[in-house]
């Protein structure tokens, strides 16, 4: 069984969502605030959250922040963000902050408990495969300094280990599986998203973002994950 975090002030609004995940088998814990949050992420009952919901309007401190803070203490913990007004500033602001997705309030029971199943997908074991896609011949390479491990799921940069969360991990696999290969920001979020996931493009571009922050000696001028201008991604190095 899932264990979900749901940080939501709005009781009304988390009483209804906690019923409809513990009716579609989650295990759930809650939180009214931000710092509640992150006290039970630290303590015993944190151990089993494998998945957050945050909605970003909460009292003292914001969503925004509380999602760095998670951020700070680990990388893989997915986290799905709760916007009330859709702001693209808001959400460029969350993505940016580290949430793996978002979804507008108010929100449908179906389309929560998609993102949410789509989101451990995500957080599951990659495929072991090789550039061409066809098995594991190939698992660890080296480019120019960037070690990427298929099998193991790690990477790491001149001998240092690199924390990558879930999806930048997964932006990362799927890029370098062909090196010079240009992927759209639809393929990418139908292969990293999700293949049933109707998503928009700032999710893949904050995600990449995130990703030559923690790649590229100068992420404003990447060496390994380059855009090509009007179709999308593709995977160096120069």
């Amino acid at each position: 069984m899932p264990h979900v975090l749901l940080i939501e002030d709005d009781a009304s609004v988390r009483d209804g969502m906690e019923l409809v995940l513990r009716r579609h088998g989650y295990g759930v814990e809650t939180a009214a605030t931000g710092e509640q949050a992150l006290a039970l992420l630290a303590g015993e009952r944190g151990a089993r959250v494998e998945l957050a919901v945050l909605d970003l309007m909460l009292p003292g401190m914001d969503g925004f922040e509380v999602c760095r803070r998670i951020r700070a203490r680990t990388a893989t913990l997915p986290v799905i963000m709760l916007t009330a007004r859709g702001d693209d500033r808001d959400i460029v602001t969350g993505l940016e902050a580290g949430a793996d997705d978002y979804v507008v309030k108010p929100v449908t029971a179906p389309v929560l408990e998609a993102r949410i199943r789509a989101a451990l997908r995500r957080a599951e074991p990659y495929p072991r495969q090789g550039p061409d896609g066809q098995g594991p011949d190939a698992d660890r390479t080296d480019h120019a300094g960037l070690v990427i491990d298929r099998a193991g799921l790690t990477v790491t940069k001149h001998g240092v280990a690199l924390a990558l969360p879930p999806t930048e991990l997964r932006v990362l696999l799927e890029l370098s599986a062909s090196p010079g290969r240009v992927l759209t920001r639809d393929q990418l979020l139908a292969s990293v998203w999700d293949h049933t996931f109707l998503g928009d493009s700032r999710l893949v571009d904050a995600a990449v973002g995130r990703l030559r922050a923690k790649i590229e000696d100068v992420p404003a001028r990447p060496r390994y994950v380059q855009t090509v201008r009007g179709f999308g991604y593709r995977f160096g190095p120069l």
